[in-house]
């Protein structure tokens, strides 16, 4: 949508080397199409959640126009699009989830003294008669380019919402209303009110934390060949990648797959290092289900299946921060609070260790360098833009799901550690759901003990057949 809540008319996106198209081949393109409609049962998987979710979102802006868009495709080079994936709010008001959702725009018109009535604003399935040639010429939008779209009814039923073509949405004279790319306020509504998931969003989430268990024994079953390869770590997320994209929609976020000094690194997705049976492998990764709730969990692994003395040291700090981390979540707990207590343990093992004078300040940040965990769902840091007050100054509510991260980041270059310790990078990932008597490990099928890891590993590379 343009600054003023209109849509660009449309062009032929066809490419530079096409061919002119006949009128007798127009006609022959226009006829003997047999019909080929959607089954009418077929409904998006949140159908049955959706209204209640836009019920709370007009209750919040009442007599107001909002606005919502799905959010446009973008160049990657060229005539190539990235591929796309609709902005989180408007899957969750909607329901949509597919990559032809680019440019639709879900308003909430107003309707009576408080309601709204939602319209979805779609790009219809290409027409295949009246010399319409956009299902057989348009690269970026047609249906033999890039795959079918519903038709309007379609679309009513897939969603429950009405549906209208996609056109200017702004009669002369209207409001414009606000937009949710482009107003804060709406924008942090839009996050506050996903902080708490509902439960068929907690089931999609441990869906997405179960396909991920099984991308991470993928790894491990690969980790002979991985260590083969001079890029290594690619070889990783291409493990992990193969089982996000047969399982879900991909991939939740870019691949962290950091072997040795890479660990380091906290965005480390060059992943193009090769492994050492002597050195970490951090694994940061997540499978997004299809529904687009995503899986956030990261494992340090030995490259050779045994922990040495110094990695099970770094390891079992982590570890026990982790472990604090997780007893201190509970409903009306402040939301910072399991990251104080995992830093308070990071602080007096550095103590410990003589690397730093005490446990006091915050001269350990130099070692963990940020936060120890976020909400998740639709977006792996999700809710980012509620407000301090209703997420990092507020209190974890029953129906929050969240992770628990923190971690150890030795820098090969810094001479205020030990030599031994140089070069080491620990992070240990939970997911976890608030529940009325504290938190439920969602991804506890993976271990996280230096004893359970070890087994794991050792039966999984032994079990590759």
């Amino acid at each position: 949508m343009t600054e003023s809540g209109t849509h660009p008319a449309p062009t032929l996106n066809t490419g530079s080397h096409d061919l002119a198209v006949s009128p007798e081949l127009s006609r022959f393109m226009a006829a003997s199409w047999a019909p080929s409609a959607l089954p009418d049962s077929a409904r998006v998987p949140a159908h049955a959640v959706t209204p209640a979710r836009r019920a709370r979102l007009s209750a919040r802006f009442p007599g107001e126009r909002l606005i919502v868009p799905a959010g446009e495709l973008t160049v990657r080079s060229n005539d190539c699009d990235h591929r796309f994936r609709p902005h989180s709010a408007y899957a969750w008001l909607t329901g949509l989830t597919g990559e032809d959702q680019a440019g639709s725009v879900l308003v909430m018109e107003p309707s009576g003294p408080h309601g709204h009535e939602a319209v979805l604003h779609l790009r219809p399935r290409s027409p295949r008669a009246d010399g319409d040639e956009e299902f057989y010429r348009d690269r970026r939008y047609g249906e033999f380019w890039v795959g079918r779209r519903p038709d309007l009814a379609e679309a009513e039923r897939l969603t429950g919402i009405r549906c209208a073509p996609l056109e200017p949405l702004e009669p002369l004279g209207s409001p414009p209303g606000r937009n949710a790319a482009t107003d804060a306020e709406l924008a942090a509504a839009l996050s506050e009110l996903r902080l708490v998931k509902d439960a068929w969003e907690v089931g999609q989430l441990q869906l997405a934390v179960d396909h991920t268990t099984a991308g991470f024994e993928d790894v491990v079953r690969a980790l002979p060949r991985a260590l083969a390869h001079p890029r290594g770590e690619r070889w990783i997320e291409g493990t992990f990648g193969l089982r996000a994209r047969a399982e879900g929609n991909g991939t939740g976020y870019e691949t962290i797959a950091a072997s040795g000094a890479h660990a380091c690194v906290l965005h480390w997705i060059r992943n193009d290092g090769r492994l050492n049976p002597d050195e970490f492998l951090l694994l940061d990764a997540g499978v997004e289900t299809d529904s687009l709730y995503t899986a956030d969990i990261t494992r340090t692994l030995p490259l050779s299946g045994r922990f040495s003395p110094v990695q099970r040291q770094v390891y079992e700090l982590v570890l026990a921060a982790q472990d604090a981390g997780i007893a201190a979540l509970r409903p009306g707990a402040r939301f910072r609070d399991f990251h104080r207590a995992a830093m308070r343990v990071i602080a007096e093992g550095l103590a410990d260790w003589g690397v730093l004078k005490d446990a006091e300040g915050d001269l350990h940040r130099r070692y963990t360098l940020c936060g120890s965990g976020h909400m998740l769902g639709l977006d792996v840091h999700d809710c980012a833009k509620a407000r301090a007050g209703t997420y990092l100054d507020g209190v974890l509510e029953e129906g929050q799901v969240l992770t628990v991260e923190p971690g150890l980041y030795l820098q090969p270059d810094d001479e205020t550690l030990p030599a031994e310790l140089r070069g080491i990078g620990v992070r240990i990932e939970d997911d976890l759901v608030i529940t009325p008597q504290g938190a439920r490990l969602m991804s506890g099928a993976l271990p996280r003990t230096v004893a359970g890891v070890e087994e794991w590993m050792g039966a999984l590379l032994d079990d590759r057949s």
